[in-house]
């Protein structure tokens, strides 16, 4: 029988982490690493597995990487502190793990986001598949500061329930978000050696917009795919200025 390493990162994710942690408390291992919560978190994590690791922020994909340096499992299963594992997923996984004779190295599976309120099914957040479940040693994280990619190296099958993404549940939980992630975006793509310029600033927001709100049909999702949409343009335009911003002779 395999057995399952469950990773998660967490900053301040006191309102999250019993939840995301009670649908995987199953697991054979469970790795919090944990970048200087000043909240509850490091306590309520302490209630569902001892390894809790407290680290300096070097970035997600860093972060990500030094849970696997630790990871014991057969199977790894990556989350984010605001996802859950539902029964019937739960029953999937452990299917799977426990299946000598498993058809794939690694399994996307899709991702229902409840954002503002209600379940999103289009703009491009659903299906949104992403591959969390793999065997240890298949892949490894990109050392990006956020936006990390899992690089897999392995056959990738599909697994038939939806991973819940219970995602922003207001404005202001949004944009606290939005700020620090079009910074560390920028950074990434400052640190690639990319620059922005005005037809950057021009271009790319409507495209997102239209992207998303008319090609990925988010306009089915009513006043929410509306806001979505919007926001996901301004979070381009933020990212871009702040690169520009960075690529800036300093005076």
């Amino acid at each position: 029988m395999g057995r399952l390493t469950v990773v998660t990162l967490t900053l301040n994710e006191e309102r999250n982490i019993e939840a995301c942690l009670e649908g995987v408390r199953w697991a054979d291992q469970i790795i919090v690493v944990d970048s200087g919560s000043t909240d509850r978190t490091v306590d309520l994590a302490r209630r569902f597995t001892q390894e809790v690791l407290s680290v300096s922020w070097k970035g997600y994909g860093h972060a990500r990487n030094l849970a696997l340096q630790h990871a014991a499992g057969d199977w790894v299963l990556w989350l984010d502190a605001d996802e859950r594992v539902p029964p019937e997923l739960s029953a999937e996984i452990r299917e799977i793990i426990h299946n000598r004779e498993a058809a794939y190295d690694g399994y996307e599976v899709a991702r229902r986001a409840y954002f503002l309120g209600k379940w999103i099914r289009h703009a491009g957040w659903y299906p949104a598949r992403v591959t969390r479940l793999f065997r240890l040693g298949s892949a490894h994280f990109s050392e990006t500061r956020v936006h990390e990619r899992l690089l897999f190296t392995g056959s990738v099958g599909r697994l038939h329930h939806d991973l819940l993404h219970y995602t922003d549940d207001g404005l202001e939980q949004y944009f606290m978000k939005f700020n620090r992630y079009t910074t560390l975006a920028a950074q990434d793509m400052h640190a690639a050696g990319k620059r922005a310029g005005l037809p950057d600033l021009l271009a790319r927001p409507p495209f997102m917009f239209m992207k998303m709100y008319v090609a990925r049909l988010g306009f089915l999702d009513g006043l929410h795919g509306f806001l979505l949409s919007c926001l996901s343009s301004g979070y381009v335009f933020v990212k871009y200025a702040k690169l520009w911003e960075l690529s800036r002779p300093s005076s």
